[in-house]
């Protein structure tokens, strides 16, 4: 469980509040630590990582299934495109499902946690690295992190690219109720956009509130059914799109 929300602890009294801020303190001193020798690890071989945020259902699971089928064909067989390390809360099953689809991927189960820790990823590497996934072998590594949009922002996890995906079935407003998490990304993408119409989801209005708290931001719109945007995700990650076949 968190010290830097007390999730899962009852209400500390006023009193306490002084102790609780240290203790929060010290936790992101240690996983920042942690995080600078996670950037040197993936620096040193030469691999792209991506910290995936969003709130549950967002479609972070079935866009990775896209991303994978997209990156496939375009590397030696000797170089995985990607691998991903997944959080939940509880259950293995989108570990399951990305590697039904060719995906190498380790599951870490967080309990009452709400967000990944650095030290809780570099763990997740040397398990990877045992079941034969090294990172020199990977060309992109992906960490989806647990469904919430509040805890996660405050942890770095050494990762080169932050990307907050926002579906539109979620509303134009998340960016303004979750500043913090938006304001930290690097990439943000509006998913499941072959919904928006049904959704009534107001694009152009979604996208000015992106700018508002992140300015910084690049906005990508995509759909992983139909592929929308894909190509367009793909540059914004700094991966070359690479056809399929059929």
């Amino acid at each position: 469980m968190c010290l830097d929300c007390n999730c899962g602890q009852p209400v500390a009294a006023a009193t306490e509040s002084p102790r609780h801020l240290e203790l929060g303190q010290r936790l992101l001193l240690h996983n920042d630590a942690e995080a600078a020798a996670n950037r040197e690890h993936f620096a040193a071989a030469g691999v792209r990582v991506i910290n995936l945020l969003s709130s549950p259902g967002s479609g972070k699971t079935a866009l990775l299934e896209r991303l994978a089928l997209e990156l496939a064909p375009a590397l030696p067989a000797a170089r995985h495109p990607m691998a991903v390390i997944v959080g939940d809360l509880a259950t293995d099953n989108d570990a399951r499902r990305l590697r039904a689809a060719g995906v190498p991927a380790l599951q870490i189960t967080t309990g009452q946690a709400c967000h990944l820790e650095a030290a809780m990823v570099h763990r997740a590497l040397h398990e990877l690295d045992h079941l034969g996934h090294p990172l020199a072998g990977l060309e992109l590594l992906v960490i989806e992190n647990v469904g919430n949009l509040v805890c996660p922002a405050a942890f770095d996890l050494g990762e080169s690219l932050r990307v907050v995906l926002l579906s539109v079935t979620e509303g134009e407003d998340k960016p303004l109720k979750y500043p913090a998490t938006f304001h930290s990304a690097d990439v943000v993408v509006i998913s499941k956009v072959d919904l928006a119409e049904a959704c009534g989801f107001e694009a152009p209005q979604a996208r000015r509130n992106v700018a508002r708290v992140a300015p910084q931001a690049r906005i990508v719109e995509v759909s992983a059914r139909t592929g929308e945007g894909i190509a367009a995700l793909l540059a914004a990650l700094g991966l070359e799109r690479v056809p399929v076949a059929g």
